[in-house]
């Protein structure tokens, strides 16, 4: 049998000649098959005397020392096609990298405005902008902070309600409905600043005589699209001075934090952002530890320290 240098040079061979892979990936399956004998070799293993557990255990030192998730998934794939063929070879009985994954990497959180930065973008006026536009556009920005709402929900509203409609505003009830992830249906509150924004813009929107349904149009009279209400807040929230430019799940997931921040109901926040369980509403409103201390200080009767 092949020693373990002649198996690989025979593998990288194949994948040149046979399988006409590119001359840098045929130089990363070597990089990748070198790791692979060193590591088989501290062992005091053949190649061929691999086994899953072993395969495993340097994935986690891989993890741990830093290696990311991507990083990792593309050596093990470069791992599990040379032992696919030492299979196919007869050499192996059976691949040892097949059922092997990388670590997922964790995705990473929305990032939340803070909640002043939350109220002038809420609170901005564009003196520079057509009125009707500008009106449009202040009372997207409160339902997407003051409901919580996805882009998705917000484009789905129309003006008024209907067998038809997929969402729409109850002004009155202050209550919006909106159809969520999944088809299912919620009922949030629409709080004050929300409503005087929305009833203005009803008013404008009115004088256009659209036909349409939508709750926000384009000057066209057609239903605003998820880009364009994208493209709409980053420009407003950069108009309003905001060192980051916005966008609408920012606003969904500074909604959340503010609300539980406030408080701690994380239930509420649940049945808010319809979540259907509540895991989701736990990794999406994670608070910094900062304001996670502050309440302590100011909450647990051992956290207060004595005045000297």
């Amino acid at each position: 049998m092949d020693g373990t240098a002649g198996l690989v040079e025979r593998y990288l061979e194949h994948v040149r000649v046979e399988k006409r892979l590119a001359a840098r990936t045929v130089e990363l399956y070597a990089l990748d098959l070198q790791k692979l004998s060193a590591n088989a070799a501290g062992a005091g293993l053949e190649l061929t005397r691999v086994q899953n557990a072993h395969i495993r255990r340097w994935v986690a030192q891989m993890h741990s020392g830093g290696r990311s998730g991507r990083g990792i998934a593309l050596i093990l794939s470069g791992w599990r096609g040379f032992y696919a063929w030492l299979g196919r070879q007869g050499l192996i009985d059976s691949n040892p990298v097949v059922d092997v994954r990388a670590p997922k990497a964790p995705k990473p959180l929305p990032k939340a405005l803070s909640v002043d930065d939350s109220v002038q973008l809420a609170e901005f006026e564009d003196e520079r902008a057509d009125p009707w536009l500008e009106a449009r556009d202040a009372a997207m920005v409160e339902l997407l902070y003051g409901c919580g709402l996805r882009v998705g929900e917000l484009v789905g509203l129309d003006a008024l309600a209907s067998g038809s409609a997929r969402g729409w505003v109850d002004l009155d009830a202050g209550e919006a409905h909106v159809l969520g992830k999944g088809s299912k249906r919620r009922i949030v509150p629409v709080g004050a600043q929300a409503a005087q924004a929305l009833r203005h813009w009803l008013g404008l929107r009115a004088l256009a005589a659209h036909e349409t349904p939508a709750l926000f149009v384009g000057r066209g009279g057609t239903r605003l699209s998820a880009q364009s209400i994208w493209q709409r807040l980053k420009r407003r929230s950069l108009r309003a001075g905001l060192a980051t430019p916005v966008h609408p799940h920012m606003l969904r997931h500074s909604f959340a934090s503010h609300v539980l921040q406030s408080s701690g109901d994380l239930r509420a926040v649940q049945e808010l952002l319809g979540h259907a369980n509540i895991t989701t509403t736990q990794v999406y409103t994670r608070l910094d530890f900062q304001h996670l201390a502050k309440a302590y200080d100011a909450a647990h009767p051992r956290a207060q320290r004595t005045k000297r």
